[in-house]
């Protein structure tokens, strides 16, 4: 059985007035902990923020990422049309017969798509057109049963092509069918809800707007109010690298490079919620990684009584993250195989478990040589 390796990412990042997830009603995201009221990001919004950063702050190519999309039907009805030169009605109809093997439930309320997002490959659609792409001319000129029929012939079976050679987003953050739990795929990451480790308050900004053409009245030409909040937040995710490295075939060196880039857009990525209005692009003030063979360990337990400073948080925030650190491994055994962190060290100048100050490059680099050690170890 294979042993588990866990890689846990703690940062403390502050973020200025902003409302970069709000719920149904335009508020920003709240939870109480601790007794206090917390600014909150969801889990989805920074999952999805991370995968928008692979492809457009590590410029990932489509061939290694994924889409989730009820149109499945759609994009492969592109790609067969494009390859073989079919008119479009001919190659949507071919791609429906196909994912029609699945038989995944249709939408209410538009039969071509499904009725829920499913998650998938580019390079897996692909590999589909490759199956199909010499018999499609064929295949086309069969009426609707007898092409059922055909396309649920083995030799085009696609549920194989589904459930191998995952994106690295697929791999990552797994997926989940009702209709077909053959082509679940279980998640190799954790993300947290993100708090603040102090209490926070919703403040509201009362904005006009002025009509550049009216010069006959004064006043402005619209009105409104938003709601934001500013924030010191706790961000945690886990990475189960053994569950990661089965998502993905076994191959260690594609592992090693989804876990790399998962870190990077994590840590540059910011939800873009109301991202015009206040331009809250920042950078963490502490990131740490910490590689375990145990279990993986959230340290919001540090934040749990709030703190209370008119002279920033995050300094404070970095110092009883490392102090639970330290207790965790102490109080309860819970050691880790290494830690790896990047923050200032004027914040820090006597750390008690987090480890000296790095670049974020030099932790990149420490945690592929620990990981990479485990992995040679791995059985």
């Amino acid at each position: 059985m294979n042993q588990p390796i866990y890689v846990d990412v703690h940062i403390i990042q502050s973020l200025p007035p902003s409302n970069v997830n709000r719920d149904d009603a335009g508020s920003p995201k709240q939870a109480v902990y601790g007794g206090a009221r917390r600014a909150r990001v969801s889990s989805q919004a920074w999952k999805r923020a991370t995968r928008k950063a692979f492809a457009d702050r590590l410029a990932l190519p489509d061939q290694k990422l994924g889409t989730r999309t009820k149109r499945i039907g759609r994009e492969l009805g592109e790609r067969i049309a494009a390859r073989t030169g079919l008119p479009s009605d001919d190659s949507r109809r071919l791609a429906e017969a196909l994912i029609g093997q699945l038989g995944l439930t249709a939408s209410k309320k538009k039969a071509e798509e499904s009725s829920y997002l499913l998650f998938y490959g580019h390079h897996q659609l692909d590999r589909i057109v490759d199956l199909v792409a010499d018999r499609a001319m064929e295949l086309v000129t069969l009426p609707d049963d007898a092409l059922g029929k055909a396309a649920a012939d083995k030799d085009l079976n696609i549920l194989p092509i589904l459930t191998s050679g995952h994106p690295i987003d697929v791999a990552l953050f797994g997926r989940m069918v009702a209709d077909l739990p053959s082509l679940n795929v279980d998640a190799a990451t954790q993300v947290a809800h993100a708090i603040s480790t102090h209490a926070a308050e919703i403040e509201f900004d009362y904005y006009t707007a002025v009509d550049d053409a009216n010069n006959d009245d004064t006043g402005a030409g619209m009105i409104g109010t938003v709601e934001f909040t500013s924030a010191t937040l706790y961000r945690f995710a886990t990475v189960g690298l053994h569950q990661l490295l089965t998502n993905l075939d076994g191959d260690q060196d594609a592992a090693q490079s989804a876990l790399a880039a998962f870190l990077e857009a994590f840590a540059y990525s910011v939800p873009s919620g109301h991202q015009n209005s206040f331009a809250h692009q920042t950078l963490p003030q502490l990131m740490s990684v910490v590689v375990r063979r145990d279990q993986p360990v959230n340290l919001v337990s540090a934040f749990e009584n709030p703190i209370f400073s008119r002279n920033g948080r995050a300094t404070e925030s970095i110092s009883r993250l490392d102090k639970e650190l330290l207790h965790a491994a102490e109080t309860w055994g819970i050691n880790p195989v290494s830690v790896a962190s990047v923050y200032s060290q004027d914040v820090l100048p006597e750390p008690q478990k987090i480890g000296p100050a790095l670049t974020f490059s030099g932790l990149l680099m420490a945690v592929r040589e620990t990981v990479a050690a485990q992995l040679a170890g791995h059985r």
